[in-house]
Formats: structure tokens, C-alpha cells, sequence
């Protein structure tokens, strides 16, 4: 099976560099040092608006399912949004200093985030707010539930600290030569980790081992992405050297380096990624699949597998005058996220 990349919508987005990216199984929002948020409609391939709620860089965002979209930036807000309306339910004033990373759990009911106050902070989003907070040692750039929940790690510099959710103790720790820049888990036990180097290392969770490490890229990796097709694992990377590139992960030969299924040039600086899969084209191969998942709560995210489109962002300094539906600014209803949360279904 050859793979290929082909730009499919393209459009100048910001007036300064990209600084984040998120996906759900419609839209593609990019956040950047211009302060606004865009929103893009890939199914009809339109610009659908900006979201002008922060003051300072956006520096993370986040989906849950299809309902909710969580940001968070340099004024040291997180800001929870409706995506049917894109209204701002509740901005929370989360950390003194910017909030640099955050991560929903899977069950949508809790969020974690980290800034520049050496803090890490539990919030409870059925609620609308904060839980816990966990002072740091260092200041953490980037925070990750894992799939199940059961566990998340919190990147400072060059090192993981693996936790677990039920003790909220560091259970191992992960360190690396260069600084990290990119995480991502591909199962349960298993982090791809990526950084300030050409190198992608695997490592387990329980033994905190690297399983596996191959040169991916001819400058450092920006960032990570990973996603399941027919059952195939898919590792896509991002690199300052211009290129992303789409690998091919066999988890029962994981000490083997993955095998490149495609590679293009943008010929741009790249600083962030995300890739959206159409749930249309599965759908028809996948009825059992698609009648499960239906009956999942719209808060709750449903697999989503199929034709894929690589998000790439660019550090493009060229301004360029559009005409754009804003968003109203400042837009703020203070209700919590979720009065009442419905049992998640199992589709298990």
C-alpha cells in the first residue's frame, strides 16, 4: 500500500507564527501568537471564524468529543467554549503565570494543566472548578492524560514524570538527553517521545526503558502525532527541517524502527501538528462500528478512523488582509461546562 501527501485546503491563517493545533471529527482550530483562536470546517473546507477571548499566545487547545473545545494561553486563562454555538461558557483564571500545557480525561470530567507558576492544577469540569493543585519543583511545559485514564506524565525539560491517577504519585521518571518538545502515548504503556534532536525513542511506562529509537528527521522534531487505521498504527512527525512524516509502527515488533510510508516538503518552518480523520469514508466499511459509536453521548469522543489529512502549521511572517466572521468577543456565559453528565456508554 503507497501512501501519498497532497495539500488539500490551504490558507494563510494568522499574522503571526502557529503556536497550537487541535482536531475533533469536523473542525480544525490553530491557535497563535496573534492572541485569536481560527476555526476551520474541513468538511466544507471553509474558514468558519475566530475566537478573540485571550489576551497573550495561545499555547494550548484541546477537544473533548464534539461538544466542547478547551483552550488555554499566556494571560494564564482556560477557557471552556460550546462548539455548536462557539460561546465561551467559563474562563477560569488558572495559573498567576501562562498556562503552558493542558490535558482532558477521557472521561471529560476532570482536566489537568501546568504554567509557569510551578503548579500543576486538577480541575473538576462538571463543576467548572479547580480541585487540586500540586506545587512543582520546576516549571512543566507539557501535561498527558493517557488513554485510559488510569495514568499521566508531566514533562519538565528533558524529563517525564510518569503519575498515577488513583495515588496522584510519581510512579517512574523518564530522562532524555535534550530537551523534549513533543509526547505522545500509543497505548497504555507506551510513550513516543520526541525533542530537540532528530530522534524518536519509545519508552515503557513500566519500566521507563527506551524499547526502541531511529533517526526520523534531518533537524529537531517539533511535534507528534499518532492515530490507528485498519488496524494499523500510524506515527506522523513534524520537523523545523520542513518535512512531516508518516510512519508505519508494528506494536508486536516494537524494537524494530518504524517503516515510512510517505514523506513531504512543505518548505516551511513547522511548529505544530494534528491530523484529521474523516469518520465519512469508514463509516461504510465499518457499519457495526458506526451503529456502536452512535449510541455514545455527544460529549463522549467515538473512534474515528479513515482518510486522513495532515494539519500542518507554518512560522510564516507575511500579513495578510482578509475579510473574516469574528466571533463576538468576550463572550462569556458563567455556567459550568456540564450541570449534568450522562453516563458514558460502553462501547466496549
Amino acid at each position: 500500500q503507497s501512501w501519498t501527501v497532497i495539500p488539500d485546503f490551504t490558507h494563510h491563517a494568522h499574522s503571526a507564527s502557529l503556536s497550537a493545533v487541535a482536531v475533533n471529527n469536523r473542525y480544525v482550530v490553530t491557535g497563535s501568537r496573534d492572541e485569536t483562536i481560527q476555526i476551520y470546517d474541513m468538511k466544507k473546507k471553509i474558514e468558519h471564524g475566530a475566537l478573540l477571548q485571550h489576551n497573550g499566545t495561545i499555547t494550548c487547545l484541546e477537544f473533548y468529543g464534539t461538544a466542547h473545545l478547551l483552550s488555554g494561553a499566556e494571560d494564564g486563562l482556560i477557557c471552556i467554549w460550546n462548539t455548536k454555538r462557539w460561546e465561551c461558557l467559563k474562563s477560569i483564571k488558572a495559573h498567576k503565570g501562562h498556562v503552558t500545557s493542558l490535558s482532558i480525561h477521557p472521561s471529560g470530567k476532570l482536566a489537568l494543566s501546568v504554567g509557569t507558576d510551578k503548579t500543576l492544577r486538577t480541575w473538576n469540569l462538571v463543576e467548572g472548578r479547580s480541585a487540586f493543585i500540586k506545587n512543582l519543583k520546576q516549571n512543566a511545559h507539557i501535561i498527558k492524560w493517557s488513554p485510559d485514564g488510569e495514568k499521566y506524565v508531566t514533562v519538565i525539560t528533558n524529563k517525564v514524570d510518569i503519575y498515577k491517577l488513583d495515588t496522584a504519585s510519581i510512579t517512574g521518571t523518564i530522562t532524555t538527553e535534550k530537551r523534549i518538545s513533543s509526547l505522545r502515548f500509543i497505548t497504555d504503556s507506551i510513550l513516543a517521545i520526541a525533542g530537540d534532536d532528530e530522534i524518536i525513542r519509545f519508552y515503557s511506562c513500566d519500566s521507563q526503558k527506551c524499547l526502541c529509537e531511529f533517526k526520523a528527521h534531518e533537524n529537531r522534531i517539533k511535534d507528534i502525532y499518532s492515530f490507528e487505521r485498519e488496524g494499523q498504527h500510524v506515527i506522523v512527525t513534524a520537523s523545523s527541517d520542513g518535512y512531516i512524516k508518516m510512519w508505519n509502527l508494528d506494536l508486536d515488533k516494537i524494537k524494530d524502527a518504524p517503516s515510512l510510508l510517505c514523506e513531504v516538503n512543505t518548505k516551511a518552518r513547522l511548529t505544530c501538528l494534528a491530523v484529521w480523520l474523516d469518520q465519512a469514508s469508514e463509516t461504510k466499511e465499518n457499519a457495526d462500528k458506526a451503529a456502536t459509536s452512535s449510541q455514545a453521548n455527544e460529549d463522549e469522543i467515538s473512534p474515528i478512523v479513515g482518510k486522513n489529512k495532515v494539519c500542518c502549521t507554518d512560522k510564516s511572517d507575511k500579513r495578510a488582509k482578509r475579510k473574516r466572521k469574528i466571533i463576538p468577543e468576550k463572550q462569556k456565559l458563567e455556567a459550568p461546562l456540564q450541570k449534568k453528565k450522562k453516563k458514558r456508554n460502553s462501547s466496549a
